[in-house]
């Protein structure tokens, strides 16, 4: 009779032990899983305040290069550290070039600089950046121009104009 009654408690210990083993285990992924959508979802929203729109784009003739106004229409700031990873495509409509960011403040072949309002090296929110990058082409002042501008989350505008 005792040796039924101490197997019974073995497996009884043995089976609680599982359990509890099995419910850790659930929980410890259920968090892990729960850290990642939620670190997930805060990417998502972190990229969807950053947003941007163009105001207005010309050419300004006597320096022979592009002018784009750019605000900062979302919620965050944009660092300097990220002009590296705006894309610029500034030309003829359905031809325009790709022009990468140069700290330099004069725009060279194939690159642009911004200058913020207060040059302070942070784009802020509300704030309007101003984007100049060369003219490489002879201006066709019968055709109709496009820029367009991407951040590095993808997010991006587009504005059609008409050389001066």
């Amino acid at each position: 009779m005792s040796s039924v009654t101490i197997s019974e408690v073995i497996i009884l210990i043995a089976s609680t032990i599982l359990a509890g083993s099995f419910t850790a285990y659930a929980i410890y992924y259920g968090n892990l899983i729960q850290s990642n959508v939620a670190s997930s979802i805060d990417a998502v929203r972190q990229q969807m305040n950053v947003r941007v729109k163009i105001i207005y784009a010309t050419v300004n003739v006597s320096e022979g290069c592009f002018v784009v106004y750019v605000k900062n229409v979302g919620n965050l700031p944009i660092s300097e550290s990220s002009f590296l990873y705006i894309d610029l495509y500034i030309g003829p409509y359905g031809r325009a070039m790709l022009y990468r960011y140069s700290p330099d403040k004069t725009p060279s072949a194939g690159y642009f600089y911004i200058a913020d309002a207060d040059s302070d090296g942070l784009w802020e929110a509300g704030e309007t950046a101003i984007f100049k990058a060369p003219c490489e082409e002879q201006l066709n002042k019968n055709e109709l121009y496009e820029v367009k501008i991407y951040l590095r989350s993808g997010i991006g505008d587009s504005y059609l104009f008409l050389p001066p």
